[in-house]
């Protein structure tokens, strides 16, 4: 029962104050944020924009290294971006992916070929002012243009394991029993290759004709040469790429590349040396491309 003198109401409101003042309690506080704990209780609960810490882009890390000034060119953007020459390709992967959004494993990386990821800027010889080339889509905008792909692979492949060795079948046998070409290129079995840098050549066609198959990279192009005329394929439009040892000469390969949504679509080539078929399916169809 409150005092008549309205004292009993004094003392409830000085309780019900202090009540509303109780001191912010800060659970496993180091001695490192003891005053930042301290400084939230006197602000009830809000933290002052300078305790805030800051969010650091990996550049403070860069201090004391030798840099490389790059420039990015993707989705005819152009990216001023400087990294260490020590930084690996994937580590540049991850620069670009901060720059454009895109992320690692969607990028096509080019300089004089695909990027290794697991190779430095310096071992592959990136000089200053260097053009970076990079091709690739979102993820919602690879799914909507790779999903037909991917069902032309798998019927490719059900195909394939009905069939009998590519390399024995008679419209092949007309071509590979004609030998190898004399000014066909060295292979070495086992092996694998970056491209490179000229076109490759003294390969056969499926008309017997001479062919030759030229990257252009900056254009993300494929150039099937003949003596006639030189056809200029976008590798995006390349649906699939097909490739076999030949028999009794496993250093090399007949590949085909299917340009169209059936196999009477695709491009035969006979002689492939065998170290270039890794390369030349990553830079044609890309990692980034999920068959």
């Amino acid at each position: 029962m409150a005092a008549q003198d309205g004292s009993g109401g004094v003392d409830m409101e000085s309780e019900a104050s202090l009540s509303s003042q109780e001191p912010v309690v800060c659970e496993k506080v180091s001695e490192g944020n003891a005053a930042s704990c301290e400084q939230a209780a006197k602000s009830d609960g809000e933290i002052p924009a300078s305790q805030v810490s800051a969010v650091s882009n990996g550049g403070d890390s860069d201090e004391g290294k030798e840099m490389v000034d790059l420039k990015i060119i993707w989705n005819k953007n152009k990216y001023d971006l400087k990294i260490p020459l020590d930084g690996t390709g994937a580590n540049l992967k991850e620069r670009i992916h901060s720059l454009t959004g895109l992320p690692p494993a969607m990028q096509k990386v080019m300089y004089k070929g695909l990027l290794p990821e697991d190779k430095t800027l310096r071992e592959i010889k990136v000089t200053n002012g260097a053009k970076i080339m990079v091709v690739g889509s979102t993820i919602n905008d690879v799914l909507a243009v790779n999903t037909p792909k991917e069902v032309i692979q798998q019927e490719v492949k059900a195909e394939e394991n009905k069939k009998e060795p590519l390399c024995r079948q008679k419209q092949h046998r007309k071509v590979l029993d004609k030998g190898k070409p004399e000014d066909v290129m060295p292979s070495i079995k086992g092996a694998k290759e970056r491209l490179p840098t000229v076109p490759l050549s003294g390969m056969y066609n499926k008309s017997g004709g001479k062919v030759r198959l030229t990257f252009k990279l900056e254009q993300d192009q494929l150039w099937i040469g003949t003596k006639e005329r030189t056809e200029k394929i976008p590798m995006g439009s390349i649906k699939n790429v097909v490739t076999e040892p030949i028999e009794g000469h496993e250093d090399y390969h007949m590949m085909a590349f299917q340009l169209g949504p059936t196999e009477a679509s695709q491009y035969w080539v006979y002689w492939v040396p065998a170290q270039f078929v890794d390369a030349i399916k990553d830079t044609v169809l890309g990692k980034w491309q999920y068959f």
